[in-house]
């Protein structure tokens, strides 16, 4: 790697729910750099959940990204000739951008609907730990445990 690592910025609390994760998920779902357009949906979206569940959207939200978040993933190594999955554990930023891509790309997989009410279902669903991004990280911890013969391999 050459030069120094980008500093990290700091992201400052979403307007209305005053919760940095939301201002993640904004920046997440923002297309072209239309904020606005990323906000409106996101805020959308929680209004949704909280008609749904009867419950705090930031609540049902935290619990989602919690379902979502895995601990385990596999990572190639080219080890004499032979490529291994070998598992690793999963640093703490990785595992919310995991989350965060994993509830996005099953949500714009679905079809037909508005996109707030497409994401709205996917973390009502992950938060009863169901729906394709739990499925996604179901997947990936399995994958991670089948390979635990090659868990040596990892320095």
């Amino acid at each position: 790697m050459r030069g120094k690592q980008a500093p990290k910025r700091k992201l400052d609390p979403d307007p209305k729910f005053g919760n940095v994760q939301v201002t993640k998920l904004v920046n997440y779902v923002m297309h072209g750099g239309k904020k606005t357009v990323a906000q409106q949906v996101v805020y959308d979206c929680l209004d949704i959940v909280s008609a749904k569940t009867k419950q705090s959207p930031i609540d049902i939200f935290e619990t989602a990204l919690k379902n979502v978040m895995p601990s385990l993933e596999v990572k190639s190594r080219r080890v004499g000739g032979a490529n291994y999955q070998i598992p690793m554990p999963v640093r703490g930023d990785r595992r919310y951008v995991l989350a965060f891509r994993w509830i996005l790309i099953a949500a714009r997989a679905k079809k037909g609907r508005r996109m707030a009410e497409k994401l709205a279902d996917e973390i009502v669903a992950a938060s009863n730990n169901e729906g394709d991004a739990v499925k996604k990280r179901q997947d990936v911890q399995r994958m991670a445990e089948a390979n635990r013969a090659f868990a040596h391999f990892a320095k």
